[in-house]
């Protein structure tokens, strides 16, 4: 029993209680919102979504809508993403986490979906990679949007190459006006 005590304080002694540090974007055009997980250690240092260099996100979006998010600065991201209709948040608003780690997460609290949705045409919700679907579904199971699994563009899920990702991820234009 003391080892588990051990281990298990072990284990707490290297995750943090973080709340999620930035707010979402959207406007009264949002048409569609994708959902994170969590904040990376990256992002959370340069304050907004997908800053990790080795995170595809952009570069899919780069790719299916022809104009480059990825080499510009976070106003510019955050102009583009409206001009497409696009929300951003994350599943997750508060949370025990070890580094980057989406598989340390200990959720303490939820995003508040109703105050996302409010005041927007938001009418599907993508999820970027299966742990912010999974948490996603277990939150809201009778999720009366469509809520869309899509392939991470996270650098931990190698195994798809970029343009995998686009083929998959270009589904969001078809919900799009």
């Amino acid at each position: 029993m003391q080892l588990l005590n051990l281990l298990l304080n072990e284990n707490m002694k290297t995750k943090q209680l973080i709340e999620h540090p930035f707010k979402e974007i959207k406007d009264e055009n949002s048409q569609i919102l994708i959902l994170g997980s969590f904040p990376s250690v990256v992002s959370r240092e340069q304050n907004f979504y997908y800053m990790n260099k080795n995170n595809r996100f952009y570069k899919v979006l780069s790719k299916i809508f022809n104009e480059d998010f990825y080499n510009c600065d976070v106003e510019q991201k955050i102009k583009l993403l409206k001009k497409y209709h696009i929300a951003l948040y994350d599943v997750v608003n508060k949370c025990f986490i070890y580094k980057s780690s989406d598989s340390s997460i200990e959720i303490v609290s939820y995003l508040n979906l109703e105050q996302i949705i409010e005041g927007t045409k938001i009418s599907t919700i993508f999820l970027n990679g299966k742990v912010s679907y999974n948490l996603f579904i277990k939150k809201y199971p009778n999720i009366l949007y469509p809520a869309i699994y899509l392939p991470s563009t996270s650098s931990a899920n190698a195994k798809m190459k970029l343009e995998q990702l686009v083929d998959k991820w270009k589904i969001i234009l078809n919900y799009l006006k």
